[in-house]
């Protein structure tokens, strides 16, 4: 049984797998929680749209089928990550939620914001999480000291920081990327559990605190083995394993085909419109 409840029992699980393209076993196994990490991060882009569009995030489960399956959109890590959880749970994994402090490079401590995932299964924890964004894994990672992976052209590890008045044991676990100049840390995460209420508080404050990376600008990523895409604002970079890029304005006519063609999100005449608008008013600097 999950450490939380994640209301698998409400997911509509077959249009969930149809989704992703998803037809194999439905036990919990780490070739079933492989399978359906890497469909889920291929099919479901990183995007922030209903804030910069002035819209509330809910995060209930049937908010997040409707418009993730049914509407053939993204989300960002709460919505993808509960949508995930509730997959999980239904599959029988045992699954809880963490957080984590986002580094991207940096050393700052910043406040928890980032939700994540860890399953137990056969005596060792997992980390999986689809909904990073552009730097995000590809397959889950065992919750080892000092592992390396490599999923498609990345490669991924994980270490321990011991905390003031800890040891390295029970300090906090760093998620790095490596880069072409050396590794890079992603975020870090403690052990503490995460539940769904956490994430509500965390969701509102990042959907609207004008101090948030979301609240001012388009911010879409889609990770990839082989290639990221990343739209900031107009901006679209293309980056790829060898950290070779290419990058081009998109002018804001063509955000709506940029979104289905490189990221796979559809967007309704409604959206579309008042995306295109939102950008020809505010053009990229």
């Amino acid at each position: 049984m999950s450490d939380t409840v994640w209301g698998g029992d409400q997911l509509d699980l077959d249009a969930y797998l149809a989704r992703i393209g998803y037809a194999g076993e439905r036990t919990p196994t780490e070739a079933t929680l492989r399978e359906l990490h890497a469909r889920h991060a291929a099919t479901f882009g990183f995007e922030n749209l209903e804030i910069i569009l002035g819209r509330p995030v809910p995060l209930d489960l049937k908010s997040l089928q409707e418009k993730m399956v049914g509407r053939r959109r993204g989300g960002y890590c709460y919505e993808q990550n509960l949508l995930y959880a509730a997959a999980l749970d239904r599959l029988g994994f045992q699954v809880s939620g963490l957080g984590a402090r986002i580094r991207m490079g940096e050393s700052k401590i910043r406040p928890v914001t980032h939700a994540l995932l860890k399953v137990r299964l056969d005596g060792e924890d997992w980390i999986t999480d689809v909904g990073f964004g552009g730097e995000a894994l590809l397959a889950p990672v065992p919750l080892r000291e000092g592992i390396e992976v490599r999923q498609g052209g990345w490669t991924f590890g994980l270490v321990r920081e011991a905390t003031e008045g800890a040891d390295t044991a029970c300090g906090t676990w760093v998620l790095r990327s490596r880069h072409e100049d050396g590794w890079f840390d992603l975020y870090a995460f403690g052990p503490e559990a995460r539940h769904p209420a956490d994430y509500a508080v965390f969701n509102y404050y990042i959907s609207t605190h004008p101090r948030s990376p979301f609240t001012g600008r388009l911010v879409v990523q889609q990770p990839g083995p082989d290639l990221r895409r990343t739209l900031i604002g107009t901006e679209l970079t293309l980056t790829r394993p060898d950290w070779s890029r290419v990058v081009r304005q998109v002018p804001a006519g063509e955000l709506p085909a940029v979104l289905e063609s490189d990221f796979g999100l559809v967007l309704d005449e409604r959206d579309a419109a008042e995306l295109v608008a939102l950008h020809r008013e505010q053009p990229a600097a």
